[in-house]
C-alpha cells in the first residue's frame, strides 16, 4: 500500500507538470470527481454516501436541514408543529402519539409530469416497512404508522406516529417513490428477499425521469465510469444553470489531482481527495495560481473502526480497550492532517449539541502502550519471542478491513497496524473495492474483526440505526440496521427508546451522555477522528456551500452557477 500511495503521488505530479492549463468551467457542462462507487439510487434502499450525494441532485424530501443546521420545508408546504396546532400529542389507547398534517407544494412533480402526492409516500413506506426489503434504518420508516390522504386532495395527509416522538418533522430520509412506477415492481417481486431491490426500475431503468422529483434527472449511468444529469422540466422550483452535470467515478484517489489539471474533471466532490492530498493541493494552488479554491469544513463525520463483537478474541472487552489505548491518536492526526482534524473521543461530533468530552461523563483513552499490555496479559494474551501475543497457542491476530484505493484509510491502517505490532498483535489488511465493502461486507456483517470507514448523519440524530440491539443486521430481519458490531446494551436499548420520547432538550442530552458512558466504557468501536468535508472547486464556481452534515451541498445543485 505504501507503494501504491507513493505511486499515485509521483503519477499526479508528473502528469500536473505535463498538462496544460484549461479553461474554466462554464454553465453548459460541469465534470464532479467522486471517489466512491454508488450501490443504488434507490432512495429506500441506499446507505452509501456516494448514492445519497448524488440523489440529492434529483431527489426532494418533505424537509430539508440546511448547512446552517436549520429545518425548512421542502416538498412540503411547512413544517408541522405542536406550537401551530399543526401537529398534536394524541391518546391513542393509552398510548400518547402524534398526529401531523403534511401537505406538498403544489407544483411538486416527477419528472415524466406526474404530480408529487401522498400515495408516493405510502407506497415509499409499504416497500420499505416490508421484512423482505433491506434498508439500512428502519425506524424512520416504521415511526410513521399510517398516512390518510385528504379525499379531497391528493397532496394533503396526515401522518399518524406510532409514538410521540420528539423529532417527528425531521423526516428529510422519509422520501417518496413513484408509486406509478415502483409498486407494480413491488406488487411482482416483493415477496422474494431482495426481489424487489434487484428488479426496481431504479436498477433496471435508472434513466426514466419518473423517478426523479429533484432539479435534475439522470440520463445515463455507466457503472464504474459515471453517471450524467440534465435539467428536469417538470422541477418544482428554480431552474438550474447548469445544463449537464457529469458526476465521474475515480476510484484510486491518488489519481484524483491528474484529472483535475487535465481538465477530465471541473471539481473533486466531498467524496473525493483524501486529506494529505487535499493539504498539498491547497499548497500547489495557491504557489503556482491555478483556478481552484480548496475548501475544509468540520463535519459530523466520524471515522471510526467497527469491531466485530462476534469475533472470539474481540468479545473481552480488556482486548478492546488495549486495542484502543495502544494508538497514538493524537500523533496520527498531527502526522497526517497537520493537526486539522480532531481526535474522536466518540461518536457524536463537535458541531453537535450533544457532544461532550468530559472525563466525569465519558471514558477516555489517552495512549499509553504500557496500559495496553497490561490489558493483554490480564486477558491471557503473553508475548511472544517472535514478538507476538498469543494465548492457548492461537497467535492474536485480526483482519482489518477497509474500502481499498481510498490512500488516506490505507495510510491510515498501515500507521495503526505499526502501532498494534509494538504491542505484539498482528494485523492482516484485506481490503475491498468500496461496492463490495459496504453493499455485502459490512451491510451482511461479513467483516472478520476490525472495519475502518465514518458515519456521517446530523446533530441531534438518534443513533438508534447503529446502537440499538434490534439494529444488528441478520438475516432474520433482511439485513435490516447498521449495528454493524452487533453490540447489545440492555441500558443503551432503553435511553433510545426514551430519547425519542422525550421534548425536554436537557433530559435529552443527559440520555445521549448516558448511552455515551456505555459506550466509551464497553469500546464496540475504536474511534479514530472527527473528519472535516474537503472539496476544490473552480473559483468561478458561485453559490456553493459545504453542509458538513449528511445532507449534502448537492440539495441546493440548482443554485450553482459558473
Amino acid at each position: 500500500m505504501l507503494n501504491r500511495l507513493a505511486k499515485g503521488l509521483l503519477l499526479g505530479a508528473a502528469l500536473g507538470m505535463s498538462v496544460q492549463a484549461v479553461a474554466a468551467p462554464s454553465n453548459a457542462e460541469l465534470k464532479i470527481g467522486i471517489s466512491q462507487e454508488f450501490e443504488t439510487l434507490n432512495p429506500i434502499i441506499m446507505s452509501m454516501s456516494a448514492s445519497a450525494y448524488m440523489y440529492r441532485m434529483v431527489g426532494r424530501s418533505l424537509v430539508n436541514l440546511t448547512p446552517d443546521g436549520k429545518w425548512v420545508p421542502q416538498l412540503a408546504k411547512e413544517i408541522p408543529s405542536i406550537e401551530k396546532g399543526t401537529a398534536k400529542i394524541i391518546d391513542d389507547g393509552g398510548k400518547k402519539k402524534i398526529v401531523a398534517n403534511w401537505e406538498i407544494i403544489e407544483g411538486a412533480k416527477w419528472g415524466d409530469g406526474k404530480p408529487v402526492i401522498c400515495a408516493d409516500f405510502i407506497a415509499s413506506q409499504k416497500i420499505a416497512t416490508s421484512p423482505n426489503v433491506a434498508v439500512g434504518e428502519k425506524e424512520q420508516w416504521t415511526q410513521v404508522e399510517k398516512i390518510d390522504v385528504d379525499p379531497k386532495n391528493p397532496k394533503k395527509c396526515t401522518f399518524k406516529y406510532d409514538k410521540a416522538i420528539w423529532s417527528f418533522y425531521q423526516l428529510a430520509q422519509f422520501f417518496p417513490v413513484p408509486a406509478h412506477l415502483e409498486l407494480a415492481v413491488f406488487e411482482k417481486h416483493g415477496k422474494a428477499k431482495e426481489g424487489y431491490e434487484k428488479n426496481s426500475n431504479y436498477v433496471r431503468n435508472p434513466t426514466n425521469p419518473g423517478l426523479y422529483s429533484g432539479p435534475y434527472v439522470i440520463t445515463e449511468v455507466k457503472l464504474g465510469s459515471h453517471v450524467a444529469f440534465a435539467p428536469n422540466p417538470h422541477f418544482y422550483g428554480k431552474k438550474p444553470n447548469i445544463q449537464k452535470v457529469i458526476v465521474k467515478l475515480i476510484p484510486n484517489t491518488g489519481t484524483m489531482e491528474a484529472n483535475l489539471r487535465s481538465g477530465t474533471i471541473d471539481m473533486v466532490s466531498v467524496l473525493g481527495l483524501d486529506f494529505d492530498q487535499a493539504l498539498a493541493f491547497e499548497k500547489k494552488a495557491k504557489a503556482e495560481g491555478l483556478p481552484f479554491d480548496v475548501q475544509f469544513v468540520p463535519s459530523v463525520t466520524y471515522e471510526h473502526i467497527d469491531l466485530n463483537l462476534d469475533n472470539p478474541i474481540l468479545k473481552d472487552v480488556k482486548v478492546r480497550k488495549a486495542l484502543l489505548y495502544s494508538i497514538n491518536r493524537d500523533d496520527l492526526v498531527k502526522a497526517l492532517f497537520e493537526g486539522r482534524q480532531e481526535v474522536a473521543v466518540h461518536n457524536v461530533s463537535p458541531k453537535d449539541p450533544w457532544f461532550t468530552k468530559d472525563p466525569k461523563v465519558i471514558t477516555t483513552y489517552a495512549y499509553s502502550k504500557r496500559t495496553g499490555g497490561k490489558l493483554l496479559d490480564e486477558a491471557g494474551w503473553k508475548m511472544g519471542a517472535d514478538g507476538f501475543r498469543s494465548k492457548d497457542g492461537k497467535r492474536l491476530s485480526l483482519v482489518f478491513q477497509t474500502t481499498a484505493g481510498n490512500k488516506t484509510r490505507e495510510l491510515v491502517q498501515v500507521y495503526l497496524q505499526n502501532q498494534w505490532k509494538q504491542n505484539g498483535i498482528e494485523v492482516l489488511v484485506k481490503n475491498e473495492p468500496a461496492r463490495v465493502f459496504f453493499g455485502d461486507t459490512m451491510s451482511k456483517r461479513k467483516f472478520a474483526g476490525m472495519a475502518l470507514f465514518a458515519w456521517v448523519s446530523s446533530p441531534e440524530n438518534s443513533p438508534r440505526s447503529t446502537l440499538s440491539s434490534k439494529a444488528i443486521p441478520s438475516n432474520k430481519n433482511g439485513w435490516s440496521g447498521q449495528n454493524y458490531m452487533g453490540w447489545t446494551n440492555a441500558q443503551v436499548d432503553k435511553d433510545l427508546d426514551a430519547l425519542d420520547l422525550e421534548f425536554d432538550a436537557k433530559k435529552r442530552t443527559a440520555l445521549v451522555h448516558d448511552m455515551l458512558k456505555q459506550y466509551t466504557d464497553e469500546v464496540p468501536v475504536l474511534p479514530l477522528y472527527y473528519r472535516s468535508d474537503i472539496s476544490v472547486v473552480p473559483k468561478n464556481l458561485k453559490n456553493y456551500k459545504m453542509s458538513g452534515h449528511q445532507f449534502y451541498e448537492t440539495n441546493y445543485i440548482e443554485d450553482w452557477s459558473l
